[in-house]
């Protein structure tokens, strides 16, 4: 009895310690919270990098969530390894490489075949009706570059997305080719058209969701009117299900309903025993859907569409992806840096300065304990910071590197001397210079002539 009591006694002040543990933790983000909020309520501070401009060259690309930026005031792990990437977006940042000429367009990105990073996969588009059958445009760029899908066109179908770019038609490479070469062999070719296409380092390259547009008949669950009633169902990018009274109305009017498909279960249904029946249950909510197709090859197509739409591939962006990987890497395998050597960052907290073998390469510093060191200690996301040399207490000249806006952190780095440090200076706003806000890449666009072929 006296062992039950002390153990009770011991679970009890464990679970006080819990709560009290959880408070505090609720109270520091509550703070944390606030203290945003005064900053954007302020507008004292607008941060290029956390830009929200949508347009209609990225339509659909990104998310908020998907910017994945470390807040280092909840995430105390992320600020031990000093990995900073809060001002970075991908919604608001394009990479125009090396190619820093006013006459290159930042689409065009590079005048060599092909990116530095690029993603591929293989769109097959069935061919339409009518003068451009497929549905999008390309752009005279080298590489080739879609500029252009059409709404409801089997492109869009396909999942072929603004910014592509086009590697190979029909199994032959394009990637050195002229644009109107590269349309003839499309044209020449079978029906169904085959690309291998890419998304490259200045765009969002989420995984294509799938769109699937027709008409279903939609089993009715009103209590008065019961039966089947056919609708123009469409099924976007996003992975939402609309459906609308007639083909015409999709655009103009609302949708009679919207049901999010992630996380539903789906299948063919053979107890209302009539052929050609699937069933969706959403994750949220007790409603069964049921749908009738034309015919089993109908029903298919919306069941592979609709289970790529209930389990989406979700991806970083290509650019986080590479310099996740560098980080495993040693200093030395990173491939092609713009700058390396012994650098000493500021540690404000405590009031020191802390070595690091460091490696600067496409606007990112990774940080190494020393030359034989794996892997990286961390790093930092350079986009939108600017550079310049400062004195600061006992040191004549250090490295300040500023961010856009006064809720993100300062950095203060320090090389070994005044002309080290000037090397670092210029090496760090040529990397920082890779990188083009979003909204004047599109507004350089926007100026630029383009020759463009519709397909």
């Amino acid at each position: 009895d006296l062992k039950s009591e002390m153990e009770k006694t011991r679970k009890l002040s464990l679970k006080k310690d819990t709560r009290a543990s959880d408070s505090s933790q609720e109270d520091a983000i509550d703070q944390w919270a606030r203290r945003r909020k005064q900053f954007k309520d302020s507008k004292k501070c607008s941060s290029t990098g956390g830009s929200s401009i949508n347009s209609t060259i990225t339509e659909g690309s990104i998310n908020s969530e998907d910017a994945r930026s470390v807040d280092l005031g909840l995430y105390s792990e992320n600020e031990d390894r000093g990995f900073y990437t809060e001002n970075f977006h991908s919604a608001s940042w394009v990479f125009r490489g090396d190619d820093v000429s006013p006459d290159n367009s930042p689409r065009c990105l590079s005048k060599r075949p092909r990116p530095v990073a690029i993603r591929e996969r293989t769109v097959k588009i069935a061919k339409g009706t009518g003068n451009y059958p497929w549905g999008f445009r390309i752009q005279f760029s080298k590489p080739i570059l879609v500029t252009e899908v059409d709404t409801n066109s089997a492109a869009e179908e396909a999942g072929l997305q603004v910014g592509d770019i086009l590697i190979a038609v029909n199994g032959t490479d394009v990637t050195s080719m002229p644009h109107s070469e590269a349309a003839n062999l499309a044209r020449k070719g079978p029906d169904i058209l085959t690309m291998i296409v890419g998304s490259d380092i200045s765009r969002y390259p989420n995984t294509p969701k799938p769109t699937c547009r027709g008409y279903l008949h939609k089993r009715t669950q009103s209590a008065i009117l019961k039966g089947w009633r056919k609708r123009w169902f469409v099924l976007k990018h996003n992975g939402y299900l609309h459906y609308y009274k007639h083909k015409k109305d999709e655009g103009k009017c609302r949708p009679l309903e919207v049901t999010k498909l992630e996380g539903a279960e789906i299948g063919v249904d053979t107890s209302l025993g009539k052929p050609f029946v699937f069933k969706c249950i959403p994750q949220a909510g007790n409603r069964i859907f049921y749908f009738c197709a034309t015919s089993n090859q109908e029903m298919k197509r919306w069941l592979e569409a609709m289970d790529k739409a209930v389990h989406p591939i979700h991806q970083n962006h290509v650019w986080v992806d590479v310099t996740q990987h560098n980080t495993t890497l040693p200093p030395l395998a990173i491939k092609n840096p713009e700058c390396l050597g012994l650098l000493h960052q500021l540690d404000r907290s405590k009031d020191v300065w802390i070595q690091h073998y460091c490696i600067l390469k496409d606007g990112c510093l990774y940080f190494y304990a020393t030359l034989r060191s794996t892997p990286a200690q961390g790093g930092l996301y350079l986009q939108g910071y600017t550079v310049s040399e400062q004195s600061l207490g006992s040191k004549r000249s250090v490295i300040e590197l500023k961010p856009p806006s006064e809720e993100f952190k300062t950095f203060y780095l320090c090389a070994e001397n005044v002309n080290e440090n000037k090397r670092w200076i210029t090496a760090l706003k040529a990397s920082i210079n890779k990188w083009l806000p979003l909204h004047q890449a599109i507004q350089d666009f926007m100026n630029r002539p383009l020759e463009e072929t519709r397909m």
